[in-house]
């Protein structure tokens, strides 16, 4: 990766960050206005699936829409849901950057998850991280506090379907993006259509009407940013720049609903961070373990075949 490439791969990433932001506060702001929960997350996924097969189809086919392995595609699908419908039942009850707090504990779950369901090993730097990405959360939940509140759950839920969409993904990583774009939107579009039409409240104004296709909007090209930055910049280097998204939501939630963040919220968010930039060198360190041992081994097979050439 050149440095242009790299710093054009991280601006990209941190403009899927703010949208991902950008989701959540409309999603939020659309339920405070009236709008059921079911249909929001419906219209989210529903515009999302339309944007993505005007975009693909037509280049690709309908062979895009074969997968090689349609039980864990499917799984995957309702992984995203569940994150999505927990994420949004928790929005309209939790302020803005709480959630967002608990949803950075993803990546320390999916490191524990990684041992059972990829089988592979967790080094005692990364069990440090776990343990702090796991005091971070209960810091931010304050369990032993009088305020604690219920929805606090369906955070801890989305974190959790969020973690198993993470290592699903990873077992369809030979999967194209578009494959799993339509994949995941459809199933998340046949699964809660029979629920939003039960809960379809009509829009109030045509700004709500444009806010529920931003929503869509958002998710599609939210996810089209994250796979373009993955190919012009390496994982290492865009994992810390989701962190981003607590200054954003933190704005957010000021301005378009005037919540303050409370000390817990961005101590435990802090502790959460830490664990994750553990996890991030780590995952560094081994890298370069690999790619020095890598070269390691070029350089004894070379030295072999220069041997044995001048032995001839």
């Amino acid at each position: 990766m050149t440095p242009a490439s790299t710093l054009t791969g991280m601006l990209l990433f941190a403009a899927a960050v703010m949208l991902f932001t950008g989701l959540d506060t409309t999603a939020k702001w659309l339920i405070g206005s009236g709008l059921a929960v079911m249909q929001v997350a419906f219209v989210r996924y529903a515009v999302h699936l339309v944007v993505t097969l005007a975009a693909v189809l037509p280049r690709q086919g309908l062979g895009v829409l074969r997968s090689v392995n349609p039980r864990l595609q499917i799984l995957r699908s309702l992984a995203l849901l569940g994150s999505t419908g927990f994420n949004f039942v928790a929005l309209s009850y939790l302020p803005l950057t709480t959630v967002t707090a608990i949803m950075f504990a993803s990546p320390v779950l999916v490191t524990l998850l990684a041992v059972p369901m990829l089988g592979e090993k967790v080094s005692p730097l990364q069990f440090v991280a776990i343990t702090l990405g796991f005091v971070g959360v209960l810091v931010v939940v304050s369990p032993w506090g009088n305020d604690l509140h219920w929805a606090i759950l369906f955070s801890l839920g989305a974190c959790v379907s969020t973690s198993f969409y993470y290592i699903l993904s990873r077992m369809l990583a030979r999967e194209s993006t578009a494959t799993q774009q339509i994949w995941a939107s459809g199933i998340a579009s046949l699964c809660l259509a029979p629920l939003a039409l039960l809960q379809w409240q009509e829009p109030s104004s045509w700004l709500v009407v444009c806010l529920m296709f931003m929503v869509g909007i958002f998710g599609a090209t939210s996810h089209s940013l994250v796979t373009l930055a993955h190919r012009m910049a390496d994982a290492s280097v865009l994992a810390p720049v989701i962190y981003l998204q607590l200054l954003f939501a933190t704005l957010s939630g000021y301005l378009v609903f005037g919540q303050v963040p409370g000390v817990s919220t961005l101590f435990g968010a802090l502790i959460i961070v830490s664990g994750g930039a553990l996890l991030w060198l780590s995952g560094r360190r081994k890298r370069i373990a690999a790619i020095r041992t890598s070269a390691i081994a070029i350089s004894s097979e070379q030295s072999q075949v220069k041997t044995k050439e001048e032995r001839r």
